[in-house]
């Protein structure tokens, strides 16, 4: 019997032996990109690295830079981000201590009373004594799975990917937090100089209206010029309640952005003086793979997808596990430890080779092969829009400065115009509807110059979020 066990043994220790090298699933590369050796139309540095500032550097304003430390410390997105952040590191250490063998301890102490008409209850009561048995065990009983497969391997790795992941996740949710508070920042900047805009045209209106007024006293206008008078003043006063409705609402989602219920924002100075630090270069769209925490991401989901994989496979393979144990044994309480009389040992080996499961076994590992090309085809998606999210804010920017540079010197001419035509009017040489006609334009001028002013400064935010963020 002996030697038969020693055989088991040995033949447990070959097959453990020749299957220590075996791996399956294959390793994780990197799916191809294909991607472009520069951004679409981008005029700016092709050949450099890109340069990101701290977001506290880059953004000038010194009440924003406060907002925005606000809400990475109090945003409540952020905050369920990092509790999920610890959830996957404890997942991640629970990985690596399921791989290690385990070991049990096992006390126990029973008494059985046999029938006395059975043999064991005749025996005992001949060699006992007794119509009992006591029986008191302690028992260490190590359980181990050799990994021939490599499934350790591809468990941690997994685990590790998905921590990886995680982490990258809320670095980029920062990102994009950052990101949105400087938009809404910047867009109660463009309302409050909306609200100016309003007054200012209100109060040129007012002083048109008192003039044709005056004249239509004189019978030197009909009634139509009064009422095209007051259409004109109605249009801008008609922009303040809708400024200050905006106002509100972008006030209450800023504060909520920042962790806190809903209330008034403080904020100085002009939109055009609140442009960041533009001291970045584009690039090239390959520095996007090691700076972006989204695309980062979307290939860490990829990595564990194709970890994924090779479980799936090794679950079709058989498993070796060794349980050796030891304790002590006796049907006395006075001799239980007393060695190595009461001593115990067993060594146990099992090889498992799943059977009837087969076939399902095989689905799971096509699905997992499955899930592992969605994920990639996901992470080049990821790439695509990233390089598509710096081209379109590089496009933006360089565009937006084109049309200020052009609705400056519309502003200039109808700055003039507006001058010259009440001139004109007051001497008899322009009608009403001139002067109507110029404020009307230079209204809207003084409108659409905050909103590409406006766009500038989110198309930059967008840019600094879509090249990866700066460090702290």
């Amino acid at each position: 019997m002996r030697s038969l066990r020693l055989n088991i043994i040995g033949l447990t220790l070959v097959l453990l032996g020749s299957f220590a090298s075996c791996n399956v699933g294959k390793r994780y590369s990197r799916p191809e990109l294909d991607m472009p050796e520069h951004y679409r139309d981008s005029t700016l540095s092709l050949t450099a690295d890109t340069v990101i500032l701290p977001w506290k550097t880059f953004f000038k304003d010194p009440l924003l830079i406060g907002l925005i430390d606000q809400a990475l410390q109090k945003n409540n997105d952020l905050a369920v981000a990092l509790l999920s952040m610890q959830q996957v590191d404890l997942t991640y250490q629970r990985a690596k201590r399921e791989l290690l063998p385990t070991l049990n301890l096992q006390v126990g102490a029973s008494r059985n009373w046999f029938s006395t008409n059975s043999l064991n209850g005749s025996l005992g009561e001949q060699f006992l004594g007794s119509d009992f048995l006591d029986d008191y065990s302690a028992t260490l009983q190590l359980q181990w799975e050799a990994d021939i497969w490599g499934k350790a391997k591809k468990q941690k790795e997994e685990a590790l990917a998905q921590y990886f992941a995680q982490q990258e996740n809320v670095s980029a949710l920062r990102t994009r937090i950052i990101a949105q508070v400087a938009q809404a920042y910047y867009n109660l900047l463009a309302l409050d100089e909306q609200v100016e805009v309003a007054n200012r045209n209100i109060e040129m209106s007012s002083t048109t209206l008192q003039m044709i007024e005056l004249q239509y006293n004189s019978a030197q206008v009909n009634s139509l010029a009064v009422d095209q008078a007051i259409a004109q003043k109605k249009t801008a006063e008609l922009l303040l309640p809708l400024a200050r409705q905006q106002i509100t609402v972008q006030e209450n989602a800023l504060s909520i952005l920042c962790g806190s219920y809903p209330d008034g924002v403080a904020r100085a100075g002009a939109l055009k003086d609140a442009m960041p630090a533009a001291i970045f270069t584009s690039g090239v769209p390959a520095t996007l793979l090691s700076r972006r925490p989204d695309v980062k991401a979307a290939e860490f989901a990829v990595v564990a997808a194709n970890a994924r994989a090779g479980l799936a496979q090794a679950a079709m393979y058989p498993t070796i596990s060794i349980s050796p144990s030891i304790g002590a044994n006796s049907f006395q309480f006075n001799s239980w430890f007393d060695l190595p009389g009461s001593l115990v040992k067993n060594v146990g080996a099992n090889l498992t080779q799943p059977l009837f499961q087969k076939g399902a076994l095989k689905t799971a590992h096509e699905i997992a092969k499955l899930e592992q090309e969605k994920a990639a085809v996901q992470f080049k998606q990821s790439v695509m829009t990233a390089v598509a999210e710096v081209s379109d804010a590089l496009a933006i920017v360089s565009h937006s400065e084109e049309r200020l540079t052009l609705v400056g010197e519309k502003t200039a001419s109808l700055s003039k115009a507006s001058n010259d035509a009440l001139l004109l009017y007051q001497n008899g040489m322009a009608n009403y509807l001139e002067v109507i006609t110029v404020q009307s334009n230079a209204l809207q001028n003084e409108l659409d110059a905050i909103a590409i002013h406006r766009e500038k400064l989110q198309a930059m935010t967008d840019l600094y979020r879509a090249l990866g963020g700066g460090v702290e």
